[in-house]
Parts: structure tokens; sequence; C-alpha cells
């Protein structure tokens, strides 16, 4: 259970200690929520963090495109009020949808109607930074960079801590340290080891759900002309169309173009292959884009794009006082733009457990709360993937009600670029502002099951619609 940091059983002797593991945006946030519960808070970090926004070794990731969809700037301004704010006062664009993008989905250009939604499209080193800073303001909350979790002390019962060791040469050899803890919560990302260290104590790791299409991205950095009229624009891929392209400003005066293809057809990182492969996709707009721009970097890879659910809310002998969030939880297909969100979705997830007055915060029903946190972006990242022609994995398969579903979820796609008021919806269902739900109300539905598919542009619309 996890009294102990809720203000009952032994935190009443004044030992409320709570460890996270990684100083990552999910194991920040986190850690943000646990300093009301807790007296001390200690994020455990393997990496040296820089200080500014400068991009590190953990996070792989971090120079590829990143957006901060609205039900992800909803969280963030929850968890640190005014973030959005600051992080576009610092440089992050802001850009409308769908006025300010031309987008491409489902085989048909969207319509350029008045902005209902927007995202910040902030680098990833900028938007770590903010929460850095802000996170570990709060003296309650202690850094340990440089060093490694190698294990959880305790039993198959109770975790009580964390054992850790130092990296570098000098570590070498010595034995692991233990750091006692009345909670400890795993935020050491996509590649997590907590099913070895749940192993070692006796308890049973999670079982996994993986969906693996494949996919590989690559993204380099761009500059403008001061007189280019260059906008964002997205071509998503689907199963019959398996390039995409995202080109999207971020601060400084650069853009971010990623272009993406499956397995067996990797965009390549050279110069002249880079900009050459964007001639596969659907329309020239990409190719285009690309000749009146000006590299600015090499192009760099991703290629780790699996779907990972780990089912840590379901019953096994696992004990108490050890959560799980963030990727290390639920990670997803990156080139959904959901991971950033659902960072925060976990930690508002985790705060509102901990604060319900109505219900003892047990171990497990905080972490169904946080799973339940990630569930719809789940849903529409391995929902999508699981159609595309490469898809394996133990979540590939789809059911009955997976083909019902995805039977009006297309009737859905098909209207909303030419019908405002459906393309609404599906924008605020895909940006985690809105559940699915919104997209079976009266007035959808019926534009969905019976209403025509309205005329959307031909060509890529340069314009806004007055």
């Amino acid at each position: 259970m996890l009294e102990t940091v809720n203000g009952t059983g032994a935190a009443r002797s004044g030992g409320r200690h709570a460890v996270v593991i990684g100083g990552s945006l999910a194991g920040l946030l986190a850690a943000q929520v646990l300093a009301e519960h807790a007296e001390r808070v200690t994020i455990v970090e393997r990496d040296r963090l820089p200080d500014g926004p400068k991009a590190r070794g953990g996070v792989p990731q971090s120079r590829h495109t990143h957006v901060l969809i609205p039900g992800g700037q909803r969280a963030y301004d929850t968890l640190l009020p005014g973030f959005c704010e600051e992080l576009m006062a610092h440089g992050a664009p802001r850009v409308g949808a769908p006025s300010d993008i031309v987008q491409w989905q489902g085989g048909r250009w969207f319509r350029r109607t008045e902005e209902t939604a927007f995202f910040i499209c902030p680098t990833r080193p900028l938007l770590e930074w903010l929460v850095r800073r802000r996170v570990l303001a709060n003296p309650r909350i202690e850094l340990v960079e440089g060093t490694e979790t190698v294990g959880l002390a305790g039993d198959a019962t109770r975790v009580r801590g964390v054992l850790l060791r130092e990296r570098g040469a000098a570590a070498v050899g010595r034995e692991p340290r233990r750091l006692a803890a009345d909670l400890v919560v795993d935020a050491s990302g996509r590649g997590s080891r907590a099913g070895d260290w749940l192993t070692a104590i006796g308890a049973e790791p999670a079982a996994e759900e993986t969906l693996e299409t494949g996919l590989a991205y690559a993204t380099r950095v761009y500059r403008t002309g001061e007189d280019s009229d260059a906008e964002p624009h997205f071509i998503v891929p689907n199963p019959g169309q398996t390039y995409g392209a995202v080109v999207l400003p971020a601060e400084g005066g650069r853009w971010l173009v990623t272009l993406s293809g499956l397995r067996g057809a990797e965009p390549p990182l050279d110069d002249r292959g880079f900009t050459e492969f964007s001639e596969r996709l659907p329309h020239p707009i990409t190719r285009d884009w690309l000749d009146a721009a000006k590299a600015e970097t090499p192009a760099l890879a991703y290629r780790t794009t699996a779907n990972i659910r780990r089912r840590y809310d379901r019953p096994g002998r696992r004990p108490a006082g050890f959560l799980v969030t963030g990727d290390a939880q639920c990670v997803f297909n990156p080139i959904y733009g959901q991971g950033m969100t659902v960072a925060a979705l976990c930690a508002v997830a985790l705060r509102d457990a901990l604060a319900d007055t109505r219900r003892t915060p047990t171990t497990r029903r905080v972490q169904k709360a946080m799973l339940d946190a990630s569930r719809q972006a789940w849903d529409i990242s391995a929902g999508s993937d699981k159609n595309m022609p490469t898809a394996t994995g133990s979540a590939a398969r789809s059911t009955l009600a997976d083909r019902i579903s995805g039977w009006y979820l297309g009737r859905v796609e098909a209207r909303a670029p030419g019908d405002p008021a459906v393309g609404r919806v599906f924008r605020d269902v895909l940006y985690l502002s809105e559940p699915v739900s919104a997209l079976f109300a009266p007035g959808i539905a019926k534009a969905v099951l019976f209403g025509p598919v309205r005329p959307a542009p031909q060509e890529p619309p340069r314009r806004r619609e007055d």
C-alpha cells in the first residue's frame, strides 16, 4: 500500500521518503506530485544532466520533432501553473489547427478552417530544461546524478528502497549501496529493467503487450529565408500509403523535418538520399519545401518505435510501494506525438489518486489510475499501427470490436477533412483533450453515419479559409 507517503502508518515517524528512478519528464513530474505527500523525494538519474536546453544521451529521440498537444498543455499547466506560457515565452512556436497546417490524412487534404485548437512546437531539450528547472526548485526534491539503479530493496510483499551504483570506471567492482524509501517509482523509460528487479526479489514482472511496425524515421534541422512563406505540414501514413512527413517550426527560427517509412523502406541519412526520399510521398509539397530551405544539420535516424504496454495494473505477485509511470509503463510509436503528454497525464492521475480522500491509495489502485491515463493514447497509436502491413507482436491481432470501431472511425476520418464539425472533434480526440466518446455524440454520429463526405481540397490548401 501507499499509506506511508500519504500521511499514515510509518509516515508518522517522519520517515516519508520517495525515490523516483529516472530524471525523465515522467520522473520529474511524478516527483513534483510526490513532494506534496512525502517529506523528501530523491530523483536518481544515470546521466549527468545539462545546465540548459541541451540534448542528453539518455533521451535518444530528443533531437527529433516534438509537439505538445492540447491534452498535454492542460496537464502541464495543472502540474506547473503557467508552464505553457513560459514555454512560448522561450520561443516555442504556437501552431493553430487546422488554420495554420497543411495536412494530408486518409488520402485527403484537410480544409484550413478557423482554429479550434493549437499545439506548441518546442524542441525536447527546451521543454525538459524548463520542467527540470521548475521541479528542482522545490526544496523537498533532490537530484542524484550519474548514478544507476541496479535493483530494488525489499521483498515480494513490499519494496523498501533501491540499490544504486555510481556510473564510471571508479565504481567498477563496488557493491551497490542501498537507499531506503517508503515508495519507489520507476520512470526509467522504454528500456526499464523493472521486470528483472522484481524477479530478483521474488516478485512477478508485468505481462507485456507489444505492437511493432518497423517504422523508422529521420529528422533534419533546416532554416528558411527571411522572406519565406514556409508553412507547417503533415503527411500522415496509412496502410495504403506508408510514407510520412512532418514539417514544423521550433524555437530559434529553426524548422524540423521528419520523414518516415516502414521496415525495408527507411529514410536514408545522406543529403541527397534524405531529400530524394521525400519523392515517395503522395505529393511534392515536401520535396518543394526542402528545395527552398537550407539544411543546418545532418539527418539523424530513430528506429525504436514499437508500442509496448506493461500491465502492472493486472493481478500478480508484486510488492506494495512500487509504481511504474511514463514510458516504463506504456510507450508509443513516437510518430504520434503523445509521449510528452502521457507523461504529464500519468502524473495528474498520480496526484488525483493520492489526493482522493474516499479511497485508500493502494499500489494497485494508483497503478491502474496511471495506466488508465495512458489508455486513449494507446488505443490511438496501437489501433492505427495494427492496420499497417508490417504489424507484428502480441497486440497486432484485430478483434471483432476492433473491426467494428475501425469501420466507424474510417467514416469519421473520411468526413473530417471536409466537415469542420467532425474535424474539430476528430482533432480533440487525437490531441487527447476529449475522450473517444466525443466521436459518438448525437450530432457527430448523425454526420458520420448518415451525412455525405463533403468536398475537400484537391491540392494542398496554401491559404486559410476566411
